[in-house]
């Protein structure tokens, strides 16, 4: 059976959900059977679509939606695939369905390239659109939701010569070569970062585009309709559903500043008129329904004081509906390998993350963390598992694990994020940097040094990953009925070969620190019911999670191996591949919680963890 032929007409979501889980009842993976490809659930393009609303994104039963992934992927910033994230349809199904299983996205960032775009001046080209559409289907077809990104660094690979130390992506050759810019150099540079503030011909090009110097803004734009008019043509209305709007612009920097400027005035007299340029080719390509997700200048979360610039897009005004805050965090301190030392704590990056759902409250916008992540190789990457650990924990909340059982009201929003990077041909390239031949990068990204790929292919050409699947593959809300209180993960992922642990019970709750003990992974979601729509709230079960011993205590039920039916069921993730989900159904008006854990327990140990959480619940100040 194909793909659309599962599919059901744009709106065949408005039946019951009752209906819907009797039917996922008979494809569900039963409670205690292993791990199997299951029939494919339903196709519900009304719970696929994503827009906004104040500052969360909803689907269209208006239930608030957490989107979680990886950048697909940085093969495009690379020549050897002509600016596509893969060499094949085949290598982007892989791909997909391994992204699913294995990282636990349900949503993806979809690099996209200019220059391939349009290789010659007002000449778009639909053969690369055609490839690329081709691929980004691929991701649709296992029910993920893809935003689009025309990606650039360093403004473009072809302001590099040759025997450059470093290279970029972004802009065609024909636009370098109407800048007449410099002859590039960064001097003394450690890390290729360095390029945008030092090297004349990266910052003359940058500046130039900002100021529409040759029309290049203009051209830029001209291929991003025409690039959103052919997705909106050649994708069927399911999975249209499924785009979840467009980042215009990576990591925008102002390149020069005129005298007297800013960041925040160049945010203001720059980047937010160009946002509202692409936000009308967006409507006038079809796209009117869904959200920009606008980047503010790079510089302006920065965690080294010196590189700290003004933005935020704080003098643009209130966003709406129309727009999406979209930001990016590096530990740029540790990644340097000599700023910081020391390895990620608990609470390490609450204060960055809080800065970025600020900004976005500010803004009445939900916030997206576009690309954050570490180094897997090199003189930082002993980090890595405790700077991921600590980003995902301040994604999951804004407060460190010791404080949130005792203060569960401030842990703030859960936000959307998408990991850089999901490549599967990592330390498998072939790239001419630069087009030269005799300069043949093949490991990592195959691009500046970088290693940040989540995801390989092992010898028998299976993506396996790179970081542990506790990091990476985890339970979050994915679809919340009512509005999220509060929201804590334990991933117990192993830092050299050590199970860390962030989040412990309070000792007035000894029957469920019992139950989550101190190896496996559990979280627990308060929420408030409401919304009328009868859908269910939904969390993304972690493979890990045995469906035959997990438990999950709730005021709904207590249950060990949730079966397909009930107010508590495992369900299989839309799109056919092993991917699973706890779906908690019939929560009226008021407070709701519920923790899973990946240990089993007895009705006893259930009902008296029950008692413990029902007690915290109502004495935690979250109304």
């Amino acid at each position: 059976m194909t793909n659309q032929t599962m599919r059901e007409p744009h709106g065949s979501g408005r039946r019951t959900w009752a209906a819907v889980l009797v039917t996922l009842a008979s494809s569900a993976l039963c409670a205690g059977a292993p791990a199997r490809a299951a029939e494919p659930a339903p196709y519900d393009a009304r719970a696929a679509e994503v827009t906004v609303s104040g500052t969360h994104f909803v689907d269209g039963y208006g239930r608030e939606v957490v989107l979680r992934g990886f950048n697909v992927s940085g093969e495009t910033k690379l020549a050897e695939n002509g600016g596509l994230p893969f060499a094949s349809i085949e290598d982007a199904r892989k791909s997909a369905r391994a992204l699913r299983e294995l990282g636990g996205a349900n949503s993806v960032r979809f690099l996209l390239s200019w220059a391939a775009a349009e290789p010659a001046r007002g000449r778009v080209d639909e053969a690369y659109l055609a490839r690329a559409t081709a691929q980004l289907r691929e991701f649709l077809a296992v029910g993920l939701r893809v935003y689009p990104d025309f990606h650039q660094d360093l403004f473009s690979r072809h302001i590099f010569d040759k025997d450059s130390w470093y290279s970029g992506d972004g802009a065609p050759r024909w636009v370098v070569q109407a800048g007449g810019y410099p002859r590039e150099s960064c001097g003394i540079c450690a890390h290729w970062g360095q390029n945008i503030t030092q090297n004349q011909a990266v910052t003359k090009a940058m500046r130039d585009f900002w100021a529409n110097r040759n029309g290049i803004q203009d051209a830029f734009l001209d291929t991003a309709q025409a690039t959103m008019a052919y997705l909106a043509a050649h994708l069927d209305a399911t999975e249209l559903a499924q785009v979840a709007g467009f980042d215009p612009y990576n990591e925008p920097y102002a390149g020069q500043y005129a005298s007297g400027e800013d960041g925040a005035a160049w945010e203001q007299g720059r980047l937010w008129p160009f946002y509202e340029k692409f936000r009308a080719r967006m409507d006038a390509a079809g796209w009117r329904s869904k959200p920009a997700l606008v980047e503010p200048n790079m510089f302006w979360n920065s965690n080294l004081s010196f590189m700290k610039q003004p933005g935020g897009l704080g003098g643009v005004g209130v966003l709406g509906p129309r727009y999406v805050f979209n930001t990016h965090f590096y530990d740029q301190a540790r990644m340097s390998g000599f700023f910081n030392l020391t390895k990620a704590k608990d609470g390490e990056y609450a204060a960055d993350f809080n800065a970025v759902r600020n900004r976005a409250a500010a803004l009445n916008s939900p916030a997206i963390v576009s690309e954050f992540g570490h180094p897997l190789t090199g003189t930082s990457s002993d980090k890595a598992p405790s700077v991921l650990k600590g980003q995902y924990q301040a994604l999951d909340s804004g407060l460190g694990g010791r404080a949130w059982w005792q203060n569960p009201a401030a842990a703030g929003p859960v936000v959307s994020a998408t990991q850089w990077q999901w490549d599967i041909y990592s330390g498998r390239h072939h790239e001419a940097m630069n087009d030269n031949p005799n300069k043949i990068r093949t490991a990592g990204d195959a691009w500046n040094d970088e290693d940040l790929s989540a995801v390989r292919l092992d010898d028998a050409g299976t993506p396996v990953l790179r970081q542990d699947a506790r990091l990476l593959d985890r339970l979050y809300p994915s679809a919340v009925a009512g509005h999220t209180l509060a929201f804590l993960y334990e991933d117990r992922s192993r830092d050299a070969g050590t199970a860390t642990t962030w989040s412990r019970m309070p000792a007035d709750m000894p029957e469920s620190a019992r139950l989550v003990g101190a190896e496996l992974p559990y979280g627990v979601l308060v929420w408030r019911g409401g919304g009328g729509s009868g859908a269910p709230t939904e969390l993304h079960l972690p493979a890990g999670f045995d469906p035959a011993s997990t438990t999950v205590v709730s005021d709904l039920g207590t249950v060990t191996g949730p079966g397909t039916t009930g107010a508590i069921a495992v369900a299989p993730e839309p799109g056919g591949t092993r991917a699973r989900r706890i779906v908690l159904s019939g929560a009226a008006e008021g407070l709701h919680f519920a923790l899973v854990s990946a240990a089993p327990a007895t009705a006893e140990q259930r009902a008296a963890v029950q008692r413990e959480l029902g007690r915290w619940a109502a004495g935690a100040g979250l109304g």
